[in-house]
């Protein structure tokens, strides 16, 4: 089962490091990582995609509350949230495709970021499942070369979080 996991931590040096080392240490693998500074310059917001059953999860958890720049864990597994994502995908552009790319990416409220002689590279944010969906109406036109920053999230309505 796909679990997406924020952390707050302390924005210190090493933390990602230890976090990281704790997950390929005990074998649990992460299929995406982002980390950002939040609000507070102090604090950073890690959000962790990674799969596994209850007990792993559990032992993620764990695991991670016993570092000591840990302050708090939320697993968004089952929770009302929003989910987005970011690509730049380079697609070849011949003459033939050129409009199509452009119709692809506004249908997709996607936007071209960089134009050469023979390719396109259009931006699109979203859930994982447009990005998927944009992927796929791309790959039979040339996808050249493609960047996603993997998942981040926010829990839905008024609730945020605090440091204390």
């Amino acid at each position: 089962m796909r679990h997406t996991i924020s952390v707050l931590v302390e924005n210190e040096f090493g933390v990602l490091s230890r976090v990281v080392g704790l997950f390929s240490g005990r074998g649990f693998n992460i299929e995406s990582l982002s980390v950002a500074p939040t609000l507070d310059s102090s604090i950073s917001r890690m959000t962790i995609v990674t799969s596994g059953d209850d007990r792993i999860l559990e032992q993620i958890g764990k695991q991670l509350n016993k570092l000591i720049d840990t302050i708090k864990i939320i697993d968004f597994t089952g929770e009302d949230f929003v989910e987005r994502e970011m690509a730049l995908i380079k697609v070849t552009a011949e003459d033939h495709t050129r409009a199509e790319i452009l119709r692809i990416s506004d249908i997709f409220r996607g936007k071209v970021v960089d134009v050469t002689a023979k390719s396109y590279t259009v931006e699109v944010t979203g859930s994982p499942v447009k990005i998927n969906a944009i992927l796929d109406l791309f790959r039979p036109l040339g996808v050249k070369e493609l960047v996603r920053s993997g998942p981040i999230v926010i829990g839905r309505g008024p609730k945020g979080w605090k440091s204390s």
